[in-house]
């Protein structure tokens, strides 16, 4: 029986994922997004996301703690400098998944992983034309037909 085998083992030994993830988290921290593929995204979402709550707490000790799981000196000063600045008011999901399609040689399920707080695209938000009212004026017509009627109004008084 396989009771609480949750651990997706990525078909690599331990050493070897552990080292994969250990660099695909540092890569992760310095650029901020990355493409790889859906399991190895969400194997990923789970070893960084402590690491990022982690480093809202700086101390030596939590700086030791990280630095024993990523083994790079430059992307723990980013961590603990810039991204732990950015979500110290988030309490959880820090990063983000985004399905890209299927990997053209071997069909593997695409996606890539990026921190919430920096992504520009999501941040500009389009807003959209709002109608008070229902009518079977396109968006882009009505506040043109409201701004006529404004303007006829001073005139009858």
């Amino acid at each position: 029986m396989r009771h609480n085998k949750k651990f997706n083992h990525l078909s690599r030994t331990a050493s070897h994922r552990a080292a994969m993830l250990s660099n695909m988290a540092c890569s992760l921290i310095k650029h901020k997004r990355i493409t790889t593929t859906l399991a190895k995204a969400k194997a990923l979402k789970k070893y960084v996301e402590p690491l990022i709550t982690k480093s809202k707490n700086d101390t030596t000790n939590s700086r030791r703690v990280v630095f024993s799981y990523l083994q790079d000196k430059y992307a723990v000063t980013e961590l603990f400098k810039e991204i732990s600045v950015k979500v110290a008011d988030r309490p959880g999901g820090y990063t983000r998944i985004i399905k890209t399609g299927f990997r053209p040689s071997d069909g593997a399920d695409m996606c890539f992983i990026e921190l919430v707080d920096y992504d520009e695209n999501m941040a500009k938000t389009k807003k959209k034309a709002t109608r008070t009212r229902r009518s079977k004026k396109s968006a882009a017509e009505a506040p043109a037909a409201e701004a006529v009627v404004a303007e006829e109004a001073p005139k009858a008084e």
